[in-house]
């Protein structure tokens, strides 16, 4: 099966309130990132929107990275196109883990430009929850069900 691009999206919820302070600074942040992950950053733009919400994106040798910064949520969503056969943006995702701790995040990988079977093209999904938040589920699901009785 031959492919032409990885193209990973994550959604990050609960992230820290750190993140938003400032937007210039966040930018750089993700450079180095990508930097140290070994890619090739080309140039990067940040823009605040009137409703608050920002839209980052950064331009790389290898592909793209769009964020779209939602402070008044703490929600951050991240797209990242990697325009190799064999990338793995997937290891991307624990660096933005690192810089934003979200509570929960949910990942979608494609693979883009797909030659093989049409019915090999569903995506792969993952979620993750941090620990204290799956702490507060379970607790919330113990007094349902004992509030039920």
């Amino acid at each position: 099966m031959k492919i032409l691009a990885r193209h990973l999206t994550i959604d990050m919820y609960k992230c820290k309130e750190s993140c938003f302070d400032d937007t210039e600074q966040l930018l750089e942040k993700l450079k180095t990132l990508l930097n140290e992950s070994r890619l090739e950053v080309i140039s990067g733009i940040h823009q605040v929107l009137p409703d608050g919400h920002i839209v980052i994106m950064v331009i790389f040798a290898e592909g793209h990275m769009t964020l779209h910064v939602f402070p008044e949520l703490r929600y951050i969503s991240a797209d990242t196109f990697l325009c190799q056969q064999n990338a793995t943006p997937e290891l991307l995702f624990n660096t933005f883990r690192k810089l934003f701790k979200p509570e929960k995040t949910k990942t979608t990988l494609l693979k883009r430009g797909d030659f093989g079977s049409v019915t090999d093209m569903k995506p792969k999904y993952k979620t993750k929850t941090a620990p204290i938040r799956k702490i507060r589920n379970t607790g919330n699901k113990v007094i349902r069900i004992l509030t039920r009785r």
